[in-house]
């Protein structure tokens, strides 16, 4: 991911190394508006382009978990909707699983969640399965609004991941999906943050 060509308009006006992390949360808070913006103004028809090929990327870097169990995510603010191609996988067997957030500042907790399941408005109107024991997925596909060369996340400022996957006793494999346009050259990671495994976009 060495091609800075590709680098979002977002990613200007960069703190100065040594940055506090009052600067640094600012220029995120900065950065995720402006990028929320970007992604939410795809047309219609460059979003679909786009999808179609984050949806071939994505269901082969899947591949080697058919019949495992995958927490997603319900999208949300124009972010990439992985339905499909998880909904394919369960036709195989594959255990789905969604985020709930049961209070804030604290881990996420996962549901099992297959088509036709009773569901309910979570934090900011997201569904989320209405009720079930939580579960424990093999691998978190997780939404970007950006990501960086190392592979960390710009998410929505909550931590809910970070703090989920530090939680976990057996730590689950991480891939961060989202569109090109989110590429930034750091997100100027802090002790808290922790890298994704593998990137998924168009690209």
């Amino acid at each position: 991911m060495s091609d800075t060509s590709k680098i979002s308009d977002a990613n200007t006006g960069l703190p100065n190394a040594g940055a506090d992390w009052p600067t640094i949360r600012d220029w995120r808070k900065e950065t995720r508006t402006k990028l929320i913006e970007q992604r939410i103004g795809l047309s219609a028809q460059d979003r679909a382009a786009r999808s179609q090929r984050v949806s071939q990327a994505l269901g082969a870097a899947l591949e080697p978990y058919a019949g495992k169990l995958i927490g997603f995510y319900w999208p949300f603010r124009g972010e990439y909707d992985p339905r499909a191609v998880l909904s394919s996988m369960r036709e195989r067997g594959t255990r789905l699983a969604l985020p709930v957030i049961v209070e804030r500042g604290q881990p996420l907790v996962f549901r099992e969640w297959s088509p036709g399941r009773l569901m309910a408005q979570g934090v900011w109107n997201i569904p989320v399965p209405e009720s079930g024991e939580p579960v424990f997925p093999d691998l978190l596909v997780v939404p970007l609004v950006g990501f960086d060369e190392q592979g960390y996340r710009l998410g929505y400022g909550g931590g809910f991941y970070d703090r989920t996957i530090a939680a976990m006793s057996v730590k689950p494999r991480t891939i961060g999906v989202g569109f090109e346009l989110g590429r930034l050259r750091t997100i100027y990671p802090q002790p808290h943050d922790i890298a994704l495994e593998e990137i998924v976009t168009e690209r």
